[in-house]
């Protein structure tokens, strides 16, 4: 493999990205945008881009990604798409007959300056907008930030062309999902439902890409959030929005736009973030906490204490997205463990503040850096000088795993080459639990096969 020739001498780089631990944002804005009941995103470029953004997210959840391009040719390129948009959204609602779409820009259209709030308001005036129907768009220039950039861009465009506020405030709250699997916003849900707090989650990609097979086709399955909901939102009393790179820009949006008070967590990724969550999401909506949740926490703790041998001390390297990344690296502190490496190609200055924080009190050896020249290259090169003990990342960090023999435990996205992960969640306690448990087999199956006979006993 061509990595085997990666070099363990670090050379500054400052236009050269080697093997990116991102993707584009329009990638993001599409997966957000899943998360509406009835939405058929909406590719505002050429063909090919639209083709990328849907295979890239068919491919890891396994599932047909609907949505829709404008087509560029060698005109629109030059000229603007403006027809091609305004004739798009006449025909989609026309043929496929959707409750809102979701207009995300790409490369293309970004450099020319297609101007979508005047396109959007022209196809309305125009007529080709139906009454009760919905068009809602964001800016997604791939050139600049991530998938996760995408997607809260996308997320923002729904406060910022749905939420209105009535001035009377519900008693609901609302939660914000960052980029997470559906099987996550199942859990967050579950959680919720537990603690008997009244919610509008968005958005919501579960029961949309993780649809079960019941033998006919349904173009838009029954999960979502639907549009009323997130209309209501700006009455709801309060947000609470986890994951800051995905959700903060929506909270503050909504809270500038309704008047909507908010708090942004972390991602409830093991015990300590949970902890967070859980304490206020029942300080927001006024609830209890129930022994029942309690107790998954207790279980959680439970077997980090029994499995200390084999976690203590072990060196582990992480790539993929901040918002994922943060909470990971304190739970495996947590556990005992040395997050030495970190890296994320999704830029912002806040990653790297927390993660000084985080780390190196206990982990002053580690490094970590994000945004531009953090990629996989780099990664390698850091393993390549002193070697881990676990690695996690999406797919792509398999390559390394393989020259560098190390375990290779699989999160983030895109993950491509395994199941699993659309239907079980990483979320929470019980999430925890199953990250952990991944952690001990990968860590136990090493040791089983690298053992001598002499030494291989029932329990090692």
């Amino acid at each position: 493999m061509l990595l085997r020739h990666t070099t363990k001498d670090i050379k500054e780089r400052k236009a050269l990205t080697i093997n990116p631990a991102k993707t584009c944002q329009p990638v993001g804005a599409m997966y957000a945008a899943l998360g509406i009941h009835g939405c058929l995103p909406h590719s505002h470029g050429s063909q090919g881009c639209c083709s990328y953004h849907r295979s890239a997210l068919t491919r890891h959840y396994k599932e047909p990604i609907m949505a829709a391009t404008s087509s560029f040719t060698e005109g629109s390129s030059v000229f603007g798409g403006q027809s091609n948009l305004v004739q798009a959204i006449d025909n989609i609602f026309t043929i496929y007959e959707p409750d809102i779409i979701a207009v995300h820009s790409t490369c293309l259209s970004e450099t020319i300056g297609d101007d979508l709030t005047q396109i959007v308001e022209k196809a309305n005036a125009g007529g080709k907008i139906p009454e009760g129907k919905h068009v809602i768009y964001c800016n997604t220039p791939s050139y600049i930030g991530s998938h996760v950039t995408g997607y809260a861009n996308m997320v923002s465009g729904m406060v910022k062309c749905l939420s209105a506020s009535t001035g009377v405030k519900s008693d609901k709250i609302n939660l914000i999902s960052g980029w997470v699997e559906p099987s996550d916003m199942k859990e967050v849900k579950r959680l919720a439902n537990l603690m008997q707090a009244k919610f509008t989650l968005f958005p919501d990609t579960s029961d949309v890409v993780d649809a079960p097979q019941t033998g006919s086709y349904k173009m838009y399955p029954k999960g979502g959030t639907t549009v009323p909901d997130l209309i209501a939102t700006g009455d709801n009393k309060a947000t609470l929005a986890f994951g800051e790179w995905a959700t903060a820009d929506a909270a503050t949006k909504l809270n500038i736009k309704c008047k909507v008070p908010f708090e942004v967590t972390d991602l409830p990724i093991g015990v300590r973030a949970t902890d967070r969550f859980i304490m206020k999401m029942s300080e927001l909506a006024e609830v209890s906490i129930p022994d029942e949740i309690t107790t998954e926490r207790g279980r959680l703790v439970d077997m980090i204490t029994d499995m200390q041998q084999y976690l203590n001390g072990k060196r582990v390297a992480l790539f993929g997205d901040p918002d994922q990344l943060i909470p990971l690296v304190e739970f495996l502190l947590d556990m005992n463990m040395k997050p030495v490496y970190v890296v994320s190609g999704t830029p912002g200055k806040k990653m790297h503040q927390r993660l000084e924080k985080l780390i190196l009190p206990t982990v002053p050896e580690a490094k970590f850096k994000n945004g531009l020249g953090a990629d996989m290259y780099l990664m390698h090169q850091w393993i390549k000088e002193e070697s881990v003990d676990l690695l996690i990342g999406n797919t792509y960090g398999k390559y390394i795993s393989k020259d560098e023999n190390i375990p290779f435990l699989r999160m983030g996205f895109p993950i491509l080459d395994r199941v699993g992960h659309s239907y079980f969640p990483t979320l929470g306690y019980m999430g925890g639990l199953r990250i952990l448990e991944k952690i001990l087999g990968l860590i136990m199956d090493k040791q089983d096969l690298e053992s001598s006979e002499p030494e291989f006993e029932l329990v090692m």
